[in-house]
């Protein structure tokens, strides 16, 4: 019932709708299979993300054209529809009638000609009208026209305008609806970065270096990189640049004890392990240990051997302290949009107070763990205020003993704000939405 690009994008897209599933998880069982070519596969992932991506503004223009009310239409029909209208509206290279007849087929096989037919009027009628489609009133509701055209949630896009002002929350919206280049982090334990350059430019790989961050790479894609030899051999990670920055604040050096307290899935621990150019000790704790084994693995493939990890929670372990602590604290995500679409459906504001009662706890119990005169890095890959500096002024309060170390000797300038904090934004810096500080122990 499900084959082929289209089939398996909608199948997809009902397990996500119906189970609150991840997108990514899912992705990644159905590119493993075997049963598509890799062309087939890079349209179904095109098609699914794009969905996502744009599934306010697909179902604003179905919802005026649907007979009936669309949101209590069959789950099977609604993503039926969306897959066609996601390729009527977004992919050039697709022809109109190829997608509408499609998915006309695919309801047939389902639910019969009756409902067949409602798709193919539907779709029919809304390529008679593609140019004339109508949008919110943006003189009536700036947000609500915001909203449905960049296709973010509403709650969303007044809270970003408040804080943002229009034009940036526009900008801010639209680079979470760009497809982002990969970014890669060459493991200097392995090789040396003029050669790896080389070794990518043998397999005609497209790449400019991180105008931020040395050893970082930008690719804008890698067909099969997770099978590819220069990964198998650990030349690399996938890390996006942002997700480095915590590592140079921490700036480890070979011999020191370093706790990453919420290590999985081991993009940071395996970072420090390659500064500390894999001399010294660093306690990698994480509550779950299937998470750990993805660390394991990371540690393994990179030649990391000094990672001892702990099935733990961050917020209550207590072990001897270390010269250094990483939190690198569960979040909103709200940064990294642009990579985990879905994750905007599946937030509300309600998420961002019960997550700050756990960072809470988590820098609190950081805290403990500090030898005086160390240093305490807390990050995460989000842009809110609540999350970030606002919680550490707050911390601050708590905890006098800590004070703030600007970034700037560590970090790139222009990433650097009036604390000494570090905020990147994907619109302005080409990665992933992210907030970084150093405190250090009196």
């Amino acid at each position: 019932m499900y084959n082929g690009p289209r089939g398996t994008a909608v199948k997809i897209l009902n397990r996500i709708e119906r189970s609150d599933s991840y997108l990514d998880k899912l992705l990644d069982a159905e590119l493993r299979s075997e049963d598509m070519n890799e062309l087939d596969k890079g349209l179904m992932n095109e098609i699914v993300t794009g969905v996502i991506r744009w599934k306010m503004k697909l179902d604003w223009v179905l919802t005026g054209f649907f007979h009936g009310n669309f949101t209590k239409a069959e789950t099977n029909i609604k993503n039926a529809l969306r897959v066609a209208l996601y390729q009527i509206q977004f992919l050039d290279r697709v022809p109109h009638s190829a997608a509408v007849n499609e998915a006309v087929e695919f309801i047939k096989r389902l639910r019969g000609q009756k409902a067949a037919d409602l798709v193919n009027a539907i779709l029919r009628n809304i390529i008679r009208n593609i140019d004339n489609i109508r949008y919110p009133d943006p003189e009536e509701d700036k947000i609500r026209n915001l909203a449905v055209i960049e296709s973010h949630p509403i709650w969303m896009t007044k809270r970003w305008v408040e804080r943002y002002g229009y034009d940036d929350t526009k900008k801010m919206m639209a680079a979470n609806n760009a497809i982002p280049d990969l970014a890669l982090r060459v493991n200097r334990l392995k090789v040396d970065i003029n050669y790896f350059l080389s070794l990518l430019e043998k397999h005609q790989i497209q790449y400019s270096r991180s105008p931020y961050l040395d050893y970082f790479v930008r690719v804008q894609h890698m067909a099969g990189i997770g099978s590819s030899e220069l990964f198998q051999q650990g030349y690399f990670s996938v890390q996006d640049e942002s997700a480095g920055i915590p590592v140079l604040l921490l700036d480890p050096k070979p011999g020191e004890r370093i706790i990453d307290l919420c290590s999985a899935p081991g993009g940071k621990t395996t970072f420090i392990g390659e500064l500390m150019k894999n001399i010294g000790e660093i306690i990698a704790v994480d509550r779950y240990e299937t998470r750990l084994h993805l660390v394991k693995n990371a540690c393994q493939r990179l030649g990391i051997t000094i990672a001892h990890l702990v099935t733990e929670d961050g917020a209550t372990i207590d072990i001897p302290p270390a010269d250094k602590v990483l939190v690198d604290a569960p979040c909103s995500g709200l940064g990294v949009l642009s990579k985990k679409p879905d994750a905007k459906w599946q937030r509300d504001a309600d998420d961002i107070v019960k997550l700050m009662a756990l960072q809470k706890t988590l820098i609190d119990n950081a805290a403990r763990l500090v030898k005086g005169g160390g240093l305490l890095v807390y990050s995460t890959c989000t842009i809110e205020p609540e999350e970030n500096m606002n919680l550490i002024r707050e911390f601050l309060e708590r905890h006098p003993e800590f004070s703030v170390e600007s970034a700037r000797p560590c970090i790139h300038q222009d990433l650097v704000g009036a604390l000494g904090q570090v905020e990147t934004f994907r619109h302005k810096h080409g990665m992933d939405g992210s907030f970084s500080i150093r405190l250090r122990k009196k």
